[in-house]
């Protein structure tokens, strides 16, 4: 998830993603949260698994990547930095 101007990056892991996309969105639940404060509310990648141990493991590798490795993940699969909420919310 990122931000309106692309600028900060967060990477995070949930078993509802559209719950959870719904709440950075709405922002009410998140006080004095990361999220808050530097308004991440724009899904531009995510991916999915049968099985919430891959899941975390997926997101710790990726907390390790480079903010570059990162961004060529974005750019790969969403090179428009489209909000992708609309593609899972459906």
């Amino acid at each position: 998830m990122t931000n309106k101007y692309n600028s900060v990056l967060y990477t995070g892991v949930t078993n509802s993603l559209t719950r959870r996309i719904y709440e950075h969105k709405d922002r009410d639940g998140f006080s004095n949260s990361f999220t808050k404060k530097y308004n991440i509310n724009k899904l531009v990648y995510y991916e999915v698994f049968d099985s919430i141990e891959y899941a975390i493991m997926r997101e710790k590798q990726l907390k390790g990547d480079s903010r570059n490795d990162k961004m060529n993940l974005v750019l790969k699969n969403n090179s428009d930095w489209d909000d992708l909420y609309n593609e899972v919310y459906l």
